[in-house]
């Protein structure tokens, strides 16, 4: 017998949001910026930056940048001794970019440095049977890169 669903949680907390954090190493922060720009034309919204920097350092390393695909943001934050992010422990994340397309926007992602997985196909696993490109940036990051279905009029 199946269990009745129940939406949310008590109004005891207010969530006002969810962003995605993608933790690369800390060398390669900016790399993962530069990336994320080229590749899905990111927008950078805000970066906060580390006070302390070494020696050899021209600039202090980038502890987190906020990023805008669109209307979604996401962070990229380099990983430090001390971080949240528990090492050796991966969760399954696939990033998902909708486009209008598709072979345009993994062109470009793989131009910039992304894998792509297979081929390009039409897929009912895009989630509505539009077109779907699979591809791995530098960073180890899944992106499902995905246009909706042609809606066609049925015949009466």
């Amino acid at each position: 017998m199946a269990e009745e669903a129940t939406n949310g949680a008590s109004a005891g907390v207010a969530i006002s949001g969810v962003l995605v954090q993608v933790s690369v190493p800390a060398s390669k922060a900016e790399e993962a910026v530069t990336f994320y720009k080229a590749a899905f034309g990111a927008e950078e919204v805000r970066r906060s930056s580390c006070s302390k920097r070494k020696a050899d350092q021209e600039q202090p390393a980038l502890l987190c940048a906020e990023l805008k695909i669109g209307s979604a943001s996401f962070l990229i934050c380099g990983q430090i001794e001390d971080s949240t992010v528990v090492k050796g422990e991966v969760a399954p994340v696939l990033i998902r970019v909708q486009v209008d397309d598709v072979e345009g926007a993994v062109s470009k992602a793989v131009q910039a440095g992304a894998q792509l997985q297979g081929e390009i196909s039409e897929d009912e696993a895009a989630c509505g049977g539009g077109a779907l490109g699979k591809l791995v940036d530098p960073f180890g990051v899944s992106w499902a890169v995905i246009a909706p279905a042609k809606v066609t009029e049925v015949e009466a």
